[in-house]
Parts: structure tokens; sequence; C-alpha cells
């Protein structure tokens, strides 16, 4: 299984980047991540979407719908989309599993949800 070194510790992940085990997650992976899907920064804001999803995800096992990120930690209502471009890499920063078609296809807006 491929792995990512942070700082030392060899993290797994799966074939597409996402974390295997969702505790091995802290803002350090984060940064590891981000930087593998080609994001070299992570201010505070990026890091208060990250952190919701991680706490949504964790309480309800569900992804959170996007336009409920925004308006949860304060920020302007497309925040996702300005601050990573595509939510899958907000998604995989945040240490969350890969989601399924299902998920995936309401994300693009073939769901008409989003």
């Amino acid at each position: 299984m491929p792995t990512i070194d942070c700082e030392g510790a060899r993290i797994e992940v799966d074939e597409e980047g996402y974390l295997v085990n969702l505790d091995d997650w802290d803002e350090t992976v984060a940064l590891v991540l981000a930087r593998r899907e080609g994001i070299d920064e992570i201010r505070k804001d990026r890091m208060d979407i990250i952190k919701f999803m991680r706490d949504y995800y964790k309480q309800y096992s569900a992804f959170p719908l996007l336009r409920g990120v925004c308006r949860r930690v304060h920020q302007p209502r497309d925040c996702y989309s300005e601050k990573f471009l595509d939510p899958l890499k907000a998604w995989k920063i945040a240490g969350l599993p890969k989601p399924d078609e299902h998920v995936i296809g309401e994300i693009r807006g073939e769901g008409g949800v989003v």
C-alpha cells in the first residue's frame, strides 16, 4: 500500500491518495496531503473548512452538503470552490475516505443537489 512521509512517520494512503486510517490525520498530515494535491498553503480559512468537514463526518458518518459548509464556518457561500477549486481535494486533505460515486455525482452537479 502506498505511504506518505510526514515528519518521519509513514502514513498509509490508498491508490488515489486518500488516508487509509482516519485517525492518522493531523494538521501536519493535511499539509502533506495538500501539497500532493497542488495546494502549497493552507491558511486558517482553509483549515476551518477542513476541520468542519472532519467533525461533520465523525459525527454523522456522511459528507456535509457543500452549501452548508461555508455558512457553518462563517465564510462566503461558495468558499469551498474559492478555496480549493475542487471539494474532493478538500475532503482528501481532511483525511476523509473516498466518497462513493453518488456523492461524487452530487458534487459535480450530476445529482442536482449541490
